[in-house]
């Protein structure tokens, strides 16, 4: 995230009074609390730029291990996982992983929790994990994330009580590096803002090539790309090609099953600027679990997942080749891969351009009750305003911009041990997919524990979480571009 990249190093610059830090004792009195299961697993990954083509173009992006797709690490529930960096990049990096609730020194949020990996450097992850669940891993650094620099982890359950015959592990990407352009033009692009006062009636939206107000060429900014289920506009950006597992619709990536298999689908959206409503065309999902904690099962003809989340889903397998197909919403384009099951491996008819019927996402769930927070009365209050316009582009948090030289003006203050509440309300016409750092929370009324939530414009959410991981944590919208315009704050534990 580029704001980040001014900040010092968290363990050597002024100590804000009161703050537990990621060098306080305290960071590694809890970690030795967790759970441990004796194992250590280690893995490498090579952060570096590589050649790949996509839609029958040739280019450079960043990856790790040279890959679309980031090598899959798994480990068990209590395992020390232990991840070593290479950063092979012509500039700093960290990596983030995502939604785990891990030690704050290995959160990996650069001027927050750590110096940045420089360039030619290593540096190892190492933390405890603490609960099962699909959770993936991604750079914090700038844009970086907006290239390859992302894969999945997935920690297993030694106590798994879902049925099923075997998983498919899904990344979701709206991808436009090397073919409109770079992440970086289209931050430029979009944060010189569109005005909006014009007589915009009758215009195609979605194919402008010019701000009708300035004559400034429109490469990456999208206008009028809509959807009801996410209250309104649905993105920012214009995307050339939607992946699957790493891979375009023209070479979709492929699982081999049998008819009457349970399939687990643990869908990941890694993208920067887009929802995608999955579903297997025909066939109905049971949704299992949300951000990696177990809900009460519904079923749905498809799910919607915004940029960060995680939904598990289960499929009972026919006798045909089935796809499972991701539409961007409110966008054009899709993505799919293909389920092979019975004699006939080849899909049957076109895809279809709409998945209609029962559509959810995981805020529309229930927490199981196997993990619903203890009954309790907040001790800490916080309120927490989304503001900004496409106009200006100068999205933030309380009408505030994150401030990289100063990340703890407008910190959220808690202490250990309390109950804090925060009332999250959407007062900008964009839905905000927000993430918070360290912790999962749960949705008001018995809601789905998650540690990232569709906020629809206008909307007020209301989630609980406990304040049981001492450090500074990042929130945050998954929106790339929303992020990188400032919309981020950081929950700060005192003493």
């Amino acid at each position: 995230m580029a704001g980040l990249t001014a900040c010092s190093d968290p363990a050597t610059s002024p100590q804000p009074s009161g703050r537990i830090l990621p060098t306080d004792p305290l960071i590694a009195e809890y970690e030795k609390r967790r759970a441990s299961s004796g194992a250590t697993v280690a893995n490498r990954l090579s952060a570096a730029p590589f050649k790949t083509s996509l839609q029958d173009q040739s280019l450079t992006t960043w990856g790790y291990d040279k890959s679309l797709n980031g090598p899959l690490l798994r480990a068990k529930t209590g395992d020390l996982l232990n991840v070593t960096v290479d950063n092979d990049l012509p500039e700093g990096t960290s990596v983030h992983w995502h939604g785990l609730a891990l030690r704050n020194d290995a959160d990996g949020v650069q001027g927050v929790t750590q110096e940045p990996i420089a360039a030619g450097g290593t540096y190892t992850y190492g933390f405890r994990l603490s609960h099962p669940g699909t959770y993936w891993y991604h750079s914090h650094f700038d844009t970086q994330r907006e290239r390859a620099l992302y894969g999945a982890l997935i920690v297993e359950d030694p106590n798994e009580t879902l049925n099923y015959d075997q998983e498919w592990v899904v990344i979701l990407d709206d991808w436009l590096d090397g073919i409109t352009g770079t992440p970086e033009e289209a931050v430029e692009e979009l944060s010189a803002g569109m005005d909006m006062s014009g007589d915009m009636e009758g215009m195609d939206h979605g194919s402008m090539s010019e701000d009708s107000s300035s004559g400034r060429p429109m490469k990456h900014m999208l206008m009028g790309a809509e959807s009801d289920y996410l209250g309104g506009d649905a993105g920012d950006v214009k995307i050339p090609v939607h992946l699957f597992n790493g891979r375009p619709p023209s070479d979709p990536d492929t699982l081999d099953g049998k008819p009457g298999d349970r399939v687990r689908l643990r869908l990941i959206n890694a993208a920067g600027d887009t929802a995608y409503r999955v579903g297997v065309p025909g066939q109905e999902l049971t949704i299992t679990h949300t951000d990696g904690f177990p809900v009460q099962p519904r079923q749905a003809d498809a799910v919607v997942l915004g940029m960060g989340e995680r939904l598990d889903v289960l499929v009972t397998l026919g006798d045909q080749a089935v796809p499972v197909l991701a539409l961007p919403e409110g966008k054009t384009g899709h993505s799919y891969g293909i389920i092979h099951a019975g004699s006939n491996t080849a899909l049957s008819g076109q895809l279809p351009q709409t998945l209609g019927g029962t559509v959810l996402d995981g805020s529309r769930l229930k927490a199981h009750e196997s993990v619903l927070l203890a009954p309790r009365d907040p001790t800490r209050n916080h309120e927490l305003r989304l503001t900004g316009s496409m106009a200006d582009y100068d999205w933030g948090i309380n009408g505030r911009r994150f401030d990289p030289a100063n990340p703890f003006d407008g910190a959220f203050k808690l202490r250990l041990d309390e109950r804090v509440r925060v009332t999250m309300t959407n007062d900008t016409d964009m839905w905000h997919p927000m993430h918070l750092h360290g912790h999962t929370f749960q949705l008001a009324d018995n809601g789905a524990r998650k540690d990232t939530v569709i906020v629809k414009p206008r909307q007020t959410i209301v989630f609980d979480f406990e304040a049981d991981n001492p450090g500074q944590w990042l929130t945050h919208c998954h929106n790339a571009y929303h992020a990188e315009a400032g919309m981020m704050g950081v929950f700060s534990y005192i003493h």
